[in-house]
């Protein structure tokens, strides 16, 4: 028998990431074929118009995930750098710090002290990059894991609807690439829900509103921009 309940938050990372290309995978390549159909388009020029977004958008969510998950490290590594060398200069101060930290939490201050100077002797950086700064393993940037995980989301998210407007005649194109993308996006915000743990009908319908948001601007856009009456 297992002493440990079963968390979700070391998922947080990479279900993140994965969810947002997933979901802008769907909601702008949808949105785009949906814009330049209504906008009286042929279908090969709106086949060609999705395929770009979905290269275009993997390799933007590649880079965005990259660029940002790696200032984040960045930082992280910065911060840690100052803790080690305060370590290195002050052990005292580094206690008393981490002392007043616990007794913030609630413990008693010879106690707080004690599991101060305990937790330092095992690892004191360690200590203070969770306790001081926030700093865990389990939410440690990972900037070339989240840049995997947003693109090959993306470009799957993308599929869907892409495969969607190439198999269905052009008379109803716009209505069942509509209406696919936001079954989609339902399952995946339930999906993402459930693996964090959170109510599967609220992660459904918040996706779901945002999409079909989305789409319809984009149609208001194509037919008031469109080429064809």
């Amino acid at each position: 028998m297992s002493l440990h309940e079963v968390h979700k938050s070391h998922r947080v990372g990479w279900l993140r990431a994965a969810v947002l290309g997933a979901n802008d995978g769907i909601v702008s390549t949808a949105s785009l074929i949906i814009g330049v159909a209504a906008a009286g388009a042929a279908k090969d020029n709106i086949l060609l118009a999705g395929v770009a977004g979905l290269v275009a958008g993997a390799m933007s969510m590649a880079a965005g995930e990259y660029v940002s998950v790696s200032s984040q490290s960045d930082t992280e590594r910065a911060d840690l750098a100052i803790e080690k060398k305060s370590l290195e200069e002050n052990i005292e101060f580094e206690i008393d710090e981490l002392t007043q930290i616990y007794e913030e939490r609630g413990l008693e201050p010879n106690l707080a002290k004690e599991v101060a100077k305990q937790l330092m002797a095992y690892d004191a950086l360690g200590a203070h990059a969770r306790d001081e700064i926030g700093i865990s393993q389990t939410a440690g940037a990972r900037p070339v894991q989240a840049a995997l995980y947003s693109a090959g989301t993306f470009t799957i998210g993308a599929a869907l609807p892409l495969v969607v407007a190439w198999a269905i005649p052009g008379d109803h194109l716009i209505k069942t690439v509509a209406a696919s993308s936001l079954v989609f996006l339902a399952l995946l915000g339930g999906l993402a829900a459930r693996a964090g743990g959170a109510s599967i009908a609220i992660g459904a319908i918040r996706v779901t509103f945002w999409g079909a948001l989305a789409m319809a601007l984009t149609a208001g856009v194509g037919r008031a921009f469109g080429v064809v009456a």
